[in-house]
């Protein structure tokens, strides 16, 4: 229901219309005639009342399981980092990898006993940066570098910059170089999922993320899959095979956008070029990392051709791309992603975000780029648990009291907040932004229903 605006002088004629049913025709009439010369007397300064948004929780259900249930249209999935969050792991062993902040946290304690990492926290400090956030530090000591060429710059000379990110690079990858705890985790979910109908069009799962959790998932599945690497001892990128896509359509494509943990470079008569190797190399490895030169860096194949795959896929007809721990904090991403949306009318992109609309400790909006890009643009939806932006639409969930949408299996799916007065549920909420429940909900698709659980 897209938002309306229902003039005050109708509500009057419309309450007029409703008292006078079933009265004699004069009554009727001479209704009129008052709120008719009202009217006149208004017109001048008539209110506006909003009527406010709202969307059925039922129907958009619908709609996602029948756009997942589709064999012959282009269906993709972004992951980003908040899906490595939803693996369940054993107590006290969570996350399996952790978030931005206590990846920093992790990093600012491994170093703390190098003096030279101490000396860029104080600079980074004196330069009013954010010294809980690893994006600001290697954004910083990045920058710094660009400016130590041979000198010195603020008390650290060019190799103690470069000895310094190599460091903090380590560390992220020994971080992230980890394995799923079991084979029923969201990741299999998802490859359960793809596995289980023969497809016309082959799933694309694009990924900002470095680990290797998406691989180990296909692989335990048994799923084939390329992701513009070719070889087996040093595989290198055939950029050729990747724009042609002669790839067989069962063989699911990985597009790693921002690098893995087991990609290295090497130099080779004075030209870069990336390879991937059998193991990780942790002192080799070529990531992208969160920083100011992620645009810079990704203009470098083989990264322009991935994310030119993100573009192409969503250009496709009818494409549907589901998007999964993705914050929208990427302006690089976000411009190729609402371009191709613009360009094609028929692609849609749904943006599942874990949580509430609003942040919890105040009324500032949780996922601000997000709202303010999906308000505009008509084919890119964003859901929360409490609200939906849907045809550039905000509105709250609503559960329907339609017998016709009775679907039990859909029911699974909407949970309630108890309200706080009282035992009585009060508004629903869909926690699709949750990759552990949105591959439940794969799950049901395909008929799996033995070990899934209802939404809580």
């Amino acid at each position: 229901m897209a938002d309306k605006f229902l003039p005050t002088h109708k509500v009057a004629i419309y309450t007029a219309c409703a008292l006078t049913i079933g009265k004699p025709p004069s009554l009727l009439q001479r209704s009129t005639f008052v709120f008719a010369k009202f009217v006149r007397h208004q017109a001048s300064s008539l209110a506006l009342i909003p009527m406010e948004t709202l969307h059925d929780t039922m129907r958009h259900l619908r709609y996602l399981r029948q756009s997942l249930s589709q064999d012959n249209e282009p269906i993709g999935f972004f992951l980003s980092a908040g899906c490595p969050l939803s693996v369940s792991m054993p107590e006290g062993e969570w996350p399996l990898i952790p978030d931005v902040a206590n990846l920093t946290r992790h990093i600012n304690e491994r170093l703390a006993g190098d003096e030279r990492f101490k000396c860029l926290i104080t600079e980074l400090t004196k330069a009013e940066k954010n010294t809980e956030n690893i994006e600001d530090i290697l954004s910083f000591v990045r920058s710094l570098i660009l400016v130590s060429k041979g000198g010195e710059v603020r008390g650290l000379k060019e190799q103690e910059l470069n000895d310094l990110e190599t460091k903090i690079c380590l560390e992220i990858t020994k971080k992230i170089n980890v394995l799923l705890p079991s084979s029923e985790t969201p990741y299999h979910r998802l490859g359960n999922w793809i596995r289980s109908i023969d497809r016309k069009q082959a799933i694309e799962i694009f990924t900002t993320n470095y680990d290797l959790l998406v691989e180990q998932s296909l692989e335990d599945n048994g799923i084939p899959y390329f992701d513009g690497f070719v070889g087996a001892r040093r595989s290198f990128f055939d950029l050729r095979a990747v724009e042609d896509d002669l790839i067989p359509s069962h063989w699911t494509r990985l597009w790693k956008i921002h690098g893995s943990i087991n990609w290295c470079q090497e130099m080779k008569d004075g030209q870069r070029s990336v390879y991937r190797a059998s193991d990780v190399k942790e002192n080799d490895s070529h990531l992208i990392y969160p920083s100011h030169l992620k645009y810079e860096e990704s203009r470098k194949m083989p990264y322009l051709a991935l994310i030119d795959q993100l573009n192409r896929f969503i250009r496709k007809k009818s494409s549907f791309l589901v998007m999964c721990g993705y914050s929208f904090n990427d302006g690089h991403l976000n411009d190729t992603i609402v371009n191709a949306l613009k360009a094609n009318p028929t692609g849609m992109v749904l943006g599942l975000q874990f949580g509430k609309y609003s942040k919890e400790n105040n009324d500032a909006e949780a996922y601000q780029e997000a709202y303010k890009l999906a308000k505009k643009q008509h084919n890119l939806n964003i859901w929360t648990f409490d609200k939906a932006i849907i045809g550039t639409s905000v509105g709250a969930w609503v559960m329907p009291r339609d017998t016709e949408y009775d679907d039990p299996e859909l029911k699974n799916f909407v949970a309630y907040e108890k309200n706080s007065e009282d035992s009585h549920p009060s508004a629903p909420l869909i926690k699709m932004g949750d990759f552990s429940i949105f591959t439940d909900f794969l799950k049901r698709i395909i008929g799996d229903t033995g070990n899934s659980r209802d939404v809580k």
